[in-house]
C-alpha cells in the first residue's frame, strides 16, 4: 500500500518538552522504529513532517544575532526541513536492514502572495509563553502572538499550498521504490514574481495540507496523520471528552469550530481534503498505533459518503 504520513510536530517534540537535540532524536528514534516496522511489512511510505517548534527556535536565535544577519522564514524553513530530515532519515536507516534506499529531499511549495493568511497570521512556530512574555517579545520583535490552550505562541502567515514543484522528481523517487522524507514543515515557501520568477516569501505552509496535496498528487491509498493523541476528540480536556472513530468530510467539518486552528483543525481539514478529492481513506490518531491506523482498528478515520452512527462517537474518553 502507498502510504502517504505526516509526522506532526508533536509527535516529534511531546507536548512541554524542552527542544533540545537529544529529547527530538529519542522522539524520532522511536517513531521510525514504528515506521520501519510497516516498510519492512511491504508498505510504500512517502514521509513528511511538521517544523513549527523547530522553526521558531531558529528564528529566536537569528534574531538574537546583529540585524543585518536576520534570516527570513523562508530560509529558515529550509534549515528546519534538513535538521528534522537528517535525523529522520538516520533514524530510518538504524531501524531498517542494511541497504535500504531512502532519500530526504528539500521541497519548495508554491503560494499565492495576495493570499488572505498573510493578512492574518494563524500558524504557531516556536516555544509557548505566558501572555505577559508573549506580549513583552511582540513589542520587541514586531512578532503577532496569539492563544495556544494556556499558553501563548508567535504566530505566522500560513498561507494555502497551490503546488509541489519538486512533485516530478518525487514521483521518479516513489516509482523507484525509495522511501521519500519531503515536505518538511509544509515546504519551503515560494511565490511566482514578475517574468515568472521564483523567490521565497515570509510564510511556514501548515505541513498536513502540504501532505494531503502531496498524497493526493502521488495517487495515495492511505493518508495518515500522526500526532501524540489517539484521534480527534470532541470536547477534548474535559471530561465529556469522546473520540470519533469515524466520520464523513461534511460531518468532521460540521465540527470545526471545536477542534483548534493551531492543532487538530488542520490535520481534520487535511484529512477531508484528501477524501473528498480522492473517495479514499484518511486516519489520524498516535504515532505509536500506526499498524492499528493502516488496519482500521484506532484513531479517527474520515470516510467518503458516510453517515456516521451514535456509537461511533466513544462516549469513554481515553488519554
Amino acid at each position: 500500500m502507498r502510504i502517504v504520513i505526516a509526522l506532526g510536530g508533536n509527535a516529534l517534540l511531546k507536548r512541554g518538552q524542552t527542544l533540545s537535540a537529544e529529547a527530538q532524536e529519542r522522539n524520532i528514534a522511536a517513531a521510525c522504529a514504528v515506521l520501519a516496522r510497516e516498510i519492512v511489512a511491504g508498505h510504500q511510505l512517502i514521509i513528511t513532517h511538521g517544523n513549527g517548534p523547530q522553526v521558531g527556535l531558529l528564528a529566536l536565535q537569528s534574531a538574537a544575532g546583529p540585524s543585518a544577519s536576520d534570516m527570513p522564514l523562508d530560509v529558515l524553513g529550509a534549515e528546519s526541513e534538513g535538521w528534522i530530515g537528517h535525523s529522520i532519515e538516520l533514524a530510518l536507516r538504524n531501524a531498517l536492514p542494511d541497504g535500504a534506499k531512502i532519500v530526504t529531499l528539500l521541497t519548495q511549495t508554491l503560494v499565492d502572495s495576495a493570499d488572505l493568511a498573510f493578512q492574518h497570521p494563524s500558524k504557531p512556530i516556536g516555544p509557548i509563553y505566558d501572555e505577559a512574555t508573549a506580549q513583552h517579545l511582540a513589542m520587541q520583535n514586531h512578532w503577532t502572538v496569539k492563544p495556544d490552550g494556556a499558553s501563548w505562541r508567535r504566530v505566522v502567515a500560513s498561507p494555502t499550498p497551490i503546488n509541489i514543484l519538486e512533485l516530478d522528481a518525487i514521483k521518479v523517487l516513489v516509482q523507484a521504490e525509495i522511501t521519500v522524507i519531503c515536505g518538511g514543515g509544509g515546504g519551503i515557501p515560494v511565490i511566482r514574481r514578475t517574468g515568472n520568477k521564483l523567490a521565497g516569501i515570509e510564510a511556514v505552509i501548515d505541513k498536513d495540507a502540504t501532505s494531503a496535496l502531496l498524497a493526493e498528487q502521488l495517487s495515495a491509498d492511505l493518508f495518515i496523520v500522526l500526532t501524540d493523541v489517539d484521534g480527534v476528540y470532541l470536547d477534548f480536556g474535559k471530561p465529556n471528552a469522546r473520540v470519533i472513530t469515524q466520520s464523513s468530510p461534511d460531518e468532521m467539518l460540521s465540527h470545526g469550530a471545536a477542534f483548534a486552528a493551531g492543532s487538530m483543525g488542520p490535520k481534520t481539514a487535511a484529512a477531508c481534503a484528501f477524501v473528498r478529492a480522492t473517495a479514499k481513506r484518511s486516519v489520524i490518531g498516535a504515532t505509536l498505533a500506526l499498524h492499528q491506523l493502516i488496519a482500521g482498528t484506532a484513531g479517527t478515520t474520515v470516510l467518503p459518503d458516510i453517515r456516521v452512527a451514535p456509537s461511533e462517537v466513544n462516549q469513554a474518553a481515553h488519554f
